[in-house]
Order: C-alpha cells, then structure tokens, then sequence
C-alpha cells in the first residue's frame, strides 16, 4: 500500500503535465533555478571565449628592430588641425617625440601648422629623422606660404629632415587639378637638397602616371580597410604588397614608398573587414614582417589615435594608432597575447549582475501575480537575461568609443539607456501578464491615455528606444559610411519586447498607427542595411535582424483594445 501512493501521484502529475494543468510547486522553483544557473554559465562562457588573448609570436612594440617611419599628429581630446587657431605646445609635442623614439627612427608629418613647425628641431634631440609633408589646399596664396615655411624648415635642419612631401591626397579631395598640384610640387623641389614627393592612394597614382616625372619618389597610401572592396584582416598585408607591386611597374625606374599602411582597431565593418585590436595588431605585424622580407620602405599609419577624427570619419577614424590616444601608451604590451576586451572581467561582472537583476524582477513579479506561470515565460526570461548579461558589456563599451561630443552622447547613450531599463520592466510585465502599452495610450487623446504609472514608465522607455532606434536606422541608411552599427543595444532591447508581445498578447481589435509607422520603417531599413553592407559584414546583418525583430514585436502588438472601448463609448453616445 504505500507503493501504490507514489506511483498513483507519479501518473497525476504526468497527467496534469500533458494535460497544461499548473505544474506543482517543485517543477516551478526548479525550473527557474536552473534557468538561472544556466544563464549565468553561458554568460561566463561566452565572455571567457571574446576575451580569449591570442598570442602573435611578436606584439607591436617588441620587434627586433625599430620602425622605419609612422605618421604623427600631436591633437589629443578635443584639439583638431580644421581649427587653426590651435597651436600645439612644444612641451607637448615633446612628450610624445620622446616616446616615439623608442619604436622607430622617423615620424612622418603632414603639415607645419599648428605648432607642428617645431617638429624638426624637437626631433633632433632625440635622434629622430623627419619627413615633413606640406599641406596644401584650394588656397594658391596659401600654398605658397605653407611651401616656403617647409622650404626653410628643410634647409634650416639638412641632418633631419630626409623628405618633403607636398600634398596629401589632394587629388583624391579633388582640392587642384593635376596642372596646380605639379605648380605646387615644382616650387619647393628647385629649393631644398632632399628628394620631393607627393603622397596619395595607390589607385590615384594610377590615374595620374605623369605626375611621376615632378618628384623624386613615389609616395602611396594603401588602407586596405577603405577600399571599395575591402580584404579581410588576415589578407589585407599582402593587398598592400600587391598594390605597391603594380604601382611599382607603372613607375619603372622610382623608387614606390609605402607612405600610409595600418588597420583600426575599432569600429564599424565593412565588408568582411573588421576593426579589432587583434585584428590590428596581426595585419601590422604580419605585413612589417612581410615588407622586412622583401626590403620594402614602410610608414606606419598611424603613432597615436585621434579623437578628433571620429566627428569625420566616425570611430574607425579615431583608432588607427599603435599608440592610445588618452593614455599615450602603447595598446598592446611587448610580448603579451593581444584581446579584442582588456577589461572583459568588468564587462563580465556588468552582465551578471544585469542577468540577475532580470531574474530577480521576474521573481518579484511573478510572486505579486496570481495569475499561473507557464514555463515559457521562464524560458523568456532566461532568453532575455543570457542575451542582455552578453551584450551589456559590448553596448557600454562601444557607446564609450561611439559617441563623440554632445549629440553623439546624446544618441548613443538614449539607445543604451533603454536598451538597460528595458529589459527590466519587460520582465515585469511578463511575469505580471500584462501586454505592452500603446503609444496612443501615452500621447493619444486624454481619454485613451493610461492610468497605470508602470504602464506609463514602460510606455514612456519604449517610445524612447524606438525612436533611438529610428534615428539609429535613419543613420545606416543615409549616411552609413561614418555610423557605428548599434547592434549589441538594439538587441538587448528588442529581445525583451518581443517576448512581451509573444506571450501578453493584445485582442486583435483596431490597428494603432505609430506601432505601423516604426514597423515599417524598422522592416526597410532591415533591407537596405542587407543590400547596402553584404553578407559578410556580419555586424550589419545582426544589426539589420534585430532591426527587423523591432519592428516585427511592434507591428504584434499594434491592435490596441483601448481604441475599441473609445470608439464603443462613443456608438453608444450617439
């Protein structure tokens, strides 16, 4: 008899478990839990795998030898060479020579402007050698100022400087025309005893093989990252050896320095393209080695990173440096493994706590409800919390090194805030069997608006994320080719919103327009973002999935029962 008791109950709870009945209390506390526990294990082996270092052989900075040459600009923060009143402080400058000539024998300059004049003479303290470049523009008058001050720099310090160099992509900017540029090039090399030339991409030399009579070598720039078909990090070193060879049988006879080479260490993929720090560190390495081989002259682009720069070229063209731009230190330590995420155990730490904090809401929630909980919800919110303890410390760190200047603050952070509340109040209306609010119900007319504060709160951060999202999208898809693609906070956002519209759903009654409209608006932009990036930029087809996921939970929960009330009252008045 007391055999028969446990199997009879072993039979009921299987009965009620096929049946949908509620599950017993037992399978309810352990389900969860052991969703907990599994979130937590992935987040912690996920993380382990991103910031798994990878060993090089060498680290940049830990060659046998010193670099030939790397580009200098002194700009640190928010100092810019497009203002001219800026003029850097020898003192500065200075700081930075000092540093540099413990990793090469030369700096390369582009201007002899703002403070920049004192380059050569602060060089040669160190016993650095100087190829000063002239920059020169639309301004003739200007030009020719510029030429005569690089002129006497030249002749004032023969035993520093080893080039001139007269312009730098002028013919790219479309800034003279070729007839102004050999003008320009003719006027500083009758004057100075060391070789002239003048720098531009590899592509552009091509088009212009007679520019090759007015200088003494040729200078290329090859940035496999920006050409119109990029390589992939790990082929971009032999694209530069490539590119140098057929400009090289274009100019029998020159010798083809290589005046511009490197790779990002952030931001947005284009192509199969990616900036990382391992990816850069990899490409320089491989391609000094490379060039050591075959005797090749390299200039190394660039010394430091250059804040400025993201207001132009977004934040690809901020992180082109060995050096950091803050700190002044070189990114990657001689001999050390080289990680995409130096402070992964912050980022990790960061995404347990938002996993349990998600946890932790649903508990709460579901203990204040009465209402049964079916395992899919748990299931949902183990989802959201693995995905948001993942991406959380990707979306603080790229909204840190995305954003630049107040607007740029303004944009990335709005998005990461609500990617972060979001979350959170999803899982309490999950668990609390409550659909999403309207937006009608929060800027409709007074008698469709809410009453609900939580109603509100969570309308209030979904409004704002979809219009973060909006701008995010608008961005991508009519001036893509400087912005970021915010895919770790667009995910941590839609995913939670999702779920809600899954497993709360609305009554199918009347359709609410401004859930249509970013619907929409999400779906084609999904679909430019996909044609216009590529299958293998893998940032824009995530961010273009969750684009997508976005605006489908919207249009989901578009039917809105309280527009069916207003317009019943209103039959009813008539």
């Amino acid at each position: 008899m007391q055999l028969d008791a446990p199997a009879g109950s072993s039979l009921n709870s299987v009965s009620r478990l096929a049946s949908g009945a509620p599950i017993r209390a037992p399978l309810r506390v352990a389900a969860p839990l052991w969703l907990f526990l599994l979130s937590i294990s992935i987040i912690v082996a996920v993380w382990c795998w991103l910031a798994m270092p990878v060993p090089l052989g060498h680290a940049p900075g830990d060659l046998a030898k010193k670099l030939d040459c790397v580009s200098y600009a002194p700009f640190r923060g928010h100092q810019t060479p497009w203002n001219s009143s800026v003029v850097i402080s020898p003192d500065q400058i200075a700081e930075d020579i000092a540093d540099l000539a413990k990793i090469t024998n030369c700096v390369r300059i582009y201007s002899v402007e703002n403070g920049l004049d004192k380059v050569p003479e602060l060089a040669s303290k160190v016993g650095l050698k100087v190829i000063l470049g002239v920059w020169i523009g639309r301004d003739r008058l200007k030009n020719a100022s510029l030429i005569e001050a690089a002129v006497s720099l030249t002749n004032q310090f023969t035993d520093v400087v080893t080039a001139v160099i007269v312009g730098n992509e002028v013919l790219l900017r479309g800034e003279l025309p070729e007839a102004g540029l050999r003008e320009a090039i003719r006027s500083a090399k009758g004057r100075v005893s060391v070789p002239v030339s003048y720098a531009d991409t590899w592509d552009f030399w091509l088009r212009y093989p007679e520019l090759g009579h007015e200088v003494d070598f040729v200078t290329i720039h090859v940035l496999p990252y920006w050409e119109d078909v990029p390589p992939r990090a790990e082929d971009a070193p032999r694209h530069v050896l490539d590119a140098r060879s057929k400009v090289a049988l274009a100019f029998p006879g020159k010798e083809i320095f290589i005046g511009e080479a490197g790779w990002p260490s952030r931001g947005r993929m284009r192509d199969g393209a990616l900036p990382s720090r391992i990816n850069q560190a990899r490409f320089t390495f491989d391609l000094l080695d490379k060039a050591g081989r075959e005797n090749i002259r390299i200039n190394l682009f660039e010394a430091y990173d250059e804040p400025w720069k993201r207001q132009w070229e977004g934040t690809v063209g901020a992180h082109w440096g060995w050096l950091d731009g803050e700190s002044r230190e070189l990114k990657y330590p001689p001999g050390a493994a080289v990680s995409n995420y130096p402070f992964w155990k912050m980022q990790l730490g960061a995404g347990l706590a938002f996993s349990i904090a998600m946890f932790v809401t649903a508990l709460l929630a579901r203990l204040r409800s009465a209402a049964p909980t079916a395992l899919p919800r748990w299931l949902a919110v183990a989802a959201c919390a693995t995905v948001g303890g993942i991406l959380l410390g990707v979306g603080v760190e790229n909204a840190l090194y995305e954003s630049y200047g107040f607007a740029g603050l303004m944009r990335h952070g709005s998005l990461l805030l609500a990617a972060t509340v979001l979350p959170l109040l999803c899982m309490n209306a999950l668990m609390s069997g409550r659909p999403l609010p309207a937006f009608a119900e929060l800027i409709g007319p007074r008698e469709m608006r809410t009453r609900s504060t939580t109603a509100l709160f969570l309308g209030a951060v979904l409004l704002v994320t979809a219009m973060a999202a909006t701008e995010s999208a608008l961005g991508l898809m009519f001036d893509p080719r400087s912005r970021d693609f915010p895919f770790a906070s667009l995910t941590m956002a839609a995913l939670p919103i999702w779920a809600v519209t899954l497993l709360n759903r609305r009554k199918p009654d009347l359709c609410a327009t401004s859930e249509s409209v970013f619907a929409g608006l999400f779906a084609a932009a999904a679909v430019y973002i996909l044609l216009n990036e590529g299958i293998q930029n893998w940032q824009s087809l995530w961010t273009a999935a969750a684009l997508f996921l976005l605006g489908a939970a919207l249009w989901r929960s578009r039917p809105v029962a309280v527009l069916s009330g207003l317009v019943m009252s209103a039959l009813t008045k008539v």
